[in-house]
């Protein structure tokens, strides 16, 4: 199964039973009222269901998306009728976002049968394909086995260690706005400071898109990670601000052949929040 499906592919899979269609829109505090639940109500794929970045997450920690133990993502997972047989296809009402963290969520914990919908909600709307509204239909539960494959997650001290040698273990790359990456644009959460980590580079999720919001294809992907000094040789980790488009750079490495990046999952509200962590701005 590939990473990124088309719209017209999933149009003629839609409807068979081992494929599950998930809805993954995360909108920010600084969206509000937006919110993904109602907005699924009002228009979503044929069949699809609701995936709460909220719930795929460790609810116990104060960072927000913060990665569950495996016990809590196969539970919430499997409620969403996920087994380890069944094929995911991603989606947000965005375009492409936020549903790049559940592919990245579910390969984290061993499931490769995922892939991101190109264009997302509004490409399968332009094309004036069908849709519903209302709730999300239940789900028969299913049993999902995890298998955390841990190379594809970063934590803090894995990030520091990076910048304290300089960047030469491996290259952090920020998916958020370059004005807040270099501290000259407000974060979106009250009280946190914008800037980078040392040694960082800037490149953010959007320059990754077309205009219609799909993805650009693997060798123009390549050379705007190229230009920031990625190659195959250095592992890359990706960070945002919490973690959630971050998984758009890595979606758009592995389609381009690079090394596939590890995901600083606390990302840069974890960092900019901790007092001892070295801040950078332009």
């Amino acid at each position: 199964m590939d990473n990124l499906v088309s719209t017209a592919w999933l149009a003629t899979e839609l409807g068979r039973p081992d494929l599950v269609v998930l809805d993954c829109t995360k909108y920010l505090p600084n969206e509000a009222p937006l919110d993904g639940l109602t907005e699924f109500r009002k228009a979503h794929i044929p069949g699809a269901r609701f995936a709460d970045l909220d719930e795929l997450a460790d609810i116990e920690d104060p960072l927000p998306h913060m990665v569950p133990t495996p016990a809590r993502f196969a539970k919430v997972i499997g409620a969403l009728g996920v087994s380890n047989g069944t094929r995911v296809v991603a989606y947000d009402q965005k375009g492409l976002q936020s549903a790049p963290r559940i592919w990245w969520l579910l390969r984290l914990f061993g499931h490769e049968a995922v892939a991101v919908l190109d264009g997302g909600l509004p490409k399968w709307k332009a094309e004036g394909r069908a849709l519903e509204s209302g709730d999300p239909q239940p789900a028969a539960p299913a049993r999902f086995v995890p298998d955390l494959i841990a190379r594809r997650l970063a934590g803090i001290g894995d990030v520091k260690r990076i910048v304290r040698q300089g960047g030469g273990e491996a290259l952090i790359l920020d998916a958020r706005s370059k004005a807040r990456f270099d501290g000259a644009a407000p974060e979106p959460r009250p009280g946190l400071q914008s800037g980078h980590m040392p040694g960082a580079a800037s490149l953010p999720f959007t320059e990754l898109l077309n205009a219609d919001g799909t993805m650009k294809d693997p060798g123009a992907i390549r050379t705007l990670f190229e230009a920031r000094g990625a190659d195959d040789a250095r592992p890359l980790v990706t960070t945002c601000g919490t973690g959630v488009t971050a998984c758009v750079l890595a979606l758009g490495a592995v389609r381009a052949g690079l090394p596939e990046p590890a995901v600083y999952d606390g990302s840069w509200t974890e960092w900019a929040s901790r007092p001892e962590t070295p801040k950078a701005t332009a």
